[in-house]
């Protein structure tokens, strides 16, 4: 089964092919990713309009290389899939659009992927897993902790109340004068800093439910960072090393919990999985090395370079659901809200 598979709901546009061997395993023949970094670094974020109409420039180009990468035609193609959320909807828009247009005339299958759904699957390209496994997913605009019991069948078990971890990161780094993308910038410093300098909260941990609050170790880091204003190159680093040293005792609290709920369920997770663009970070991928074999549970992690948006997950999705005979309608609509397990036509 060989699916092309497209990604624009942020700020990478992506292509890649993907193919399911007879084996079942999965094999990428190409990926494709342009990072916008540079379009937005001077706005210290995603800018929605300017990431759309770098989508529309750069889409078509970076398709046709992935497919020339993979050396296949689109008459070889079993599917073409693509993200239809959620994410910004104009990025999201010219990624489906295209893919509409591709599956129109090369007479193919249209599978309409949940960009999150992607990420809940990944792991089963890079490793050979059955459900259910517990995911944590972790990214700039998402931190989710949900149970994986099937394509297309997820239990909501916890997330977060306000902010969610990646954009923490983002806000500390910014707050800070660190350059854009903030998050591997706050983990350099850290990795620099001295993590007991500041003594930050650790919302939410001790509860029962596994839920995760940021907003209040944000607004900490804040106060004491204006407490000793202006900033040295070495607060700035005792500062981050301290943030990120209470968000990993914050994920690891969490996902103790919940693994604790999960324990004597009917779906006990066969592995931990992380997704998303946080997931590469070190230190957190540490401490999850230590819950993880505390809880006799294994931990299953990516390559850093399919944590964050691309191509290939959303190829690797689309040939899940396809195996299943789930395909979309050409009138299928972009979503900038798509919660996993629900219909694309809700």
């Amino acid at each position: 089964m060989l699916v092309l598979g497209i990604e624009t709901t942020c700020d990478e546009t992506a292509a890649a092919v993907v193919r399911k061997n007879a084996d079942g395993q999965g094999e990428i023949l190409s990926n494709i990713i342009y990072s916008q970094l540079d379009e937005h670094r001077e706005y210290g974020g995603v800018v929605p309009e300017i990431a759309a109409r770098a989508h529309v420039e750069l889409l078509d180009k970076v398709i046709r290389r992935a497919m020339t990468e993979a050396g296949v035609r689109y008459s070889q193609l079993d599917g073409i899939a693509a993200a239809a959320g959620p994410g910004l909807i104009g990025g999201v828009i010219v990624g489906l659009t295209t893919a509409k247009a591709l599956a129109l005339v090369a007479r193919k299958p249209l599978i309409a992927v949940n960009h999150l759904e992607a990420h809940a699957l990944t792991i089963r390209l890079t490793h050979r897993i059955g459900f259910p496994y517990l995911l944590l997913l972790v990214s700039g605009g998402h931190t989710q902790l949900i149970s994986v019991e099937d394509v297309d069948r997820y239990t909501f078990i916890g997330g977060t109340v306000d902010d969610a971890i990646g954009e923490a990161f983002d806000k500390t780094a910014k707050m800070l004068g660190l350059p854009y993308p903030g998050g591997p910038e706050v983990e350099r410093c850290a990795a620099a800093g001295d993590p007991t300098r500041f003594t930050l909260p650790r919302p939410m941990i001790g509860r029962p439910e596994p839920n995760f609050s940021l907003s209040g170790l944000k607004t900490a880091l804040r106060v004491e960072a204006e407490r000793i204003a202006p900033l040295t190159e070495e607060d700035v680093a005792n500062l981050c090393a301290s943030f990120q040293a209470a968000v990993v005792d914050i994920v690891v609290d969490r996902i103790r919990v919940a693994l604790g709920l999960l324990r004597n369920s009917a779906w006990k997770p066969r592995a931990l999985v992380v997704a998303g663009g946080v997931g590469a970070n070190r230190t957190i991928r540490g401490a999850l090395e230590a819950v993880t074999i505390d809880a006799g549970t294994p931990l299953l992690l990516p390559p850093p370079e399919l944590c964050t948006d691309n191509g290939a997950m959303i190829a690797w999705a689309g040939i899940e659901r396809l195996a299943r005979g789930m395909t979309d309608s050409l009138d299928t609509s972009p979503r900038s809200r798509w919660p996993l397990g629900a219909s694309v036509a809700a």
